[in-house]
Formats: structure tokens, C-alpha cells, sequence
């Protein structure tokens, strides 16, 4: 479940707030005169979050190869890695 403070909650409160994200692994949303504003979270979390993001956006690009036919053997991989790796390019 969100847990919603407001931002007074949010300077008053921080250890509080940084306990909870730490302890649960969720963001915390603020709110800034009644209306959400930030949402805060712990750097493991953001980390976390931002390597599922990258991981997605891998996945989606090879996917889009696939699609359009611009997929190798992997022995065709692995020659071309020895090849660069005997010439000095990698």
C-alpha cells in the first residue's frame, strides 16, 4: 500500500520517512498543498528500479531485431570476438 505524507511531514519527519523506505522498499509520495508532488525513495530501490528499466529497454531492442531479421549464430558471435580479440580491437 502507499504510504502519502506531505511535504512538512517530509522535513519534520526524514528519518522517519528514510526508515520506511529503507525497511520496505517502496516509494514514499509526497504532497505539496494537497496535491502529490515527489515521490521518494531509498538509492537501493532507485538502483534497483533503474536497472529493471534498463534491463526492459535491452530486452525490447533485441526483441525489435529479431523482428526485423538482424540476428547472428553464435558461432558467428564468437569468430568475430576472436578475430577482434587476435587483431587488438577489443
Amino acid at each position: 500500500m502507499a504510504w502519502i505524507r506531505s511535504s512538512t511531514d517530509l522535513r519534520n519527519n526524514y528519518n522517519e520517512i528514510s526508515s520506511f523506505c529503507h525497511k520496505h522498499r517502496e516509494p514514499v509520495f509526497i504532497t505539496k498543498n494537497g496535491a502529490g508532488d515527489l515521490a521518494v525513495m531509498s538509492m537501493e530501490t532507485y538502483e534497483l528500479l533503474s536497472g529493471r528499466l534498463e534491463l526492459y529497454r535491452l530486452l525490447d531492442e533485441g526483441e525489435e531485431d529479431f523482428k526485423h531479421g538482424r540476428i547472428y549464430s553464435a558461432e558467428a558471435v564468437f569468430s568475430e570476438l576472436r578475430r577482434d580479440m587476435e587483431n587488438g580491437t577489443l
